[in-house]
């Protein structure tokens, strides 16, 4: 499974490419409304730091197929081919899905509530699609459930299109669908830095080092124990 950033602000874009290892970063309209720069001025800046070989999506906010195709024309001529244009998946997102992909573009359905939703993108053409977990439960419904059956739909009916999992509110999410092998996931710096934030962890290390200085001397490590 993929392990993709989504946010646009590049300080904490920047701390987690430090320490793990991610494959790209998601935004949306409103995330980047949250960084409070012009659109492009926020994802030329990341786009440069990731690099022109890891994934960004970025979304179209127009409301019909011809502009979305423009919109999403224009977002990968600004910001490299390993862009993928994000698409709600509504009747004229899949209209425009369905040219874009035609011409050659890397989708990203978005949106997506539904196990039906999904398909449809898939037969239009896109190559990832987006399940909103969290807001998914959010309606009385279970979002790592929903994920699950629109994966296997995926695989049964032999469709290229993948998984990026969206919208999660703890690691445990994200670890479930880790298990089933689904696509890819962009999780919030914060559930990614909660991964490994555990007392138990942090406890164990602090006895190793109490015991080694213990041994050795205080500030001691393997480089100048002898």
């Amino acid at each position: 499974m993929k392990l993709l950033i989504d946010d646009a602000n590049i300080e904490k874009i920047k701390k987690i490419y430090e320490y793990y290892a991610i494959d790209g970063v998601t935004t949306n309209p409103s995330i980047i409304a949250k960084n409070g720069k012009k659109p492009y001025e926020t994802l030329k800046e990341i786009r440069e730091f990731i690099g022109k070989e890891a994934e960004l999506h970025v979304q179209v906010v127009s409301s019909t197929a011809e502009e979305m195709i423009k919109e999403g024309k224009k977002i990968v001529e600004e910001l490299g081919e390993n862009t993928y244009v994000k698409i709600p998946t509504v009747p004229e997102g899949l209209k425009a899905m369905k040219q874009l992909s035609k011409e050659g573009y890397k989708i990203t359905a978005t949106a997506i509530y539904t196990p039906i939703q999904a398909y449809l993108a898939a037969k239009a053409g896109a190559d990832y699609a987006a399940p909103y977990v969290n807001r998914i439960d959010n309606l009385g419904t279970n979002g790592i459930e929903v994920t699950r059956k629109i994966h296997d739909i995926f695989e049964n009916n032999g469709l290229k299109t993948q998984i990026l999992a969206a919208s999660f509110k703890n690691s445990l999410q994200v670890l479930e669908l880790c298990e089933y092998g689904v696509g890819a996931s962009t999780v919030a710096p914060d559930i990614i830095e909660g991964f490994i934030n555990n007392p138990n962890i942090s406890s164990a290390v602090e006895v190793f080092t109490e015991d080694f200085e213990g041994l050795c001397g205080k500030g001691k490590t393997m480089l100048n124990c002898d």
